[in-house]
């Protein structure tokens, strides 16, 4: 899928997306290898969004990261751990499938 489309199918079912580190030090790919990072305003965007009611994070460190960021914030809301979505991480694809499906309950109708 283009770039651009996945933009749309995100846009159509009321999804966004936010990286919890805005910039950070890491040598390789890993997210574990992360340091010295600086958060983007989790709390800012939470509080912009209203309707908001479930925070999912992609992988481990996004969620320590982005829990530590939201602090208290973050006990208004369904907080999900999803696996990483990298190639990288070893878990087998068809369990990141289903655990990344337990997402669609939380997902609007498509906006024509």
């Amino acid at each position: 899928m283009e770039y651009a489309a996945r933009l749309q199918t995100l846009l159509a079912h009321r999804i966004g997306l936010w990286d919890v580190v805005a910039e950070a030090k890491r040598e390789g790919s890993s997210d574990g290898a992360i340091r010295d990072h600086a958060g983007n305003d989790l709390v800012g965007l939470i509080e912009s969004l209203p309707e908001l009611a479930v925070i999912g994070f992609n992988g481990g460190t996004a969620e320590r990261i982005g829990l530590k960021a939201l602090g208290p914030h973050g006990e208004r809301y369904q907080i999900v751990r999803l696996p990483s979505s990298s190639p990288a991480h070893t878990l087998p694809y068809a369990e990141k499938i289903r655990s990344w499906q337990g997402m669609c309950a939380w997902v609007t109708t498509p906006r024509t």
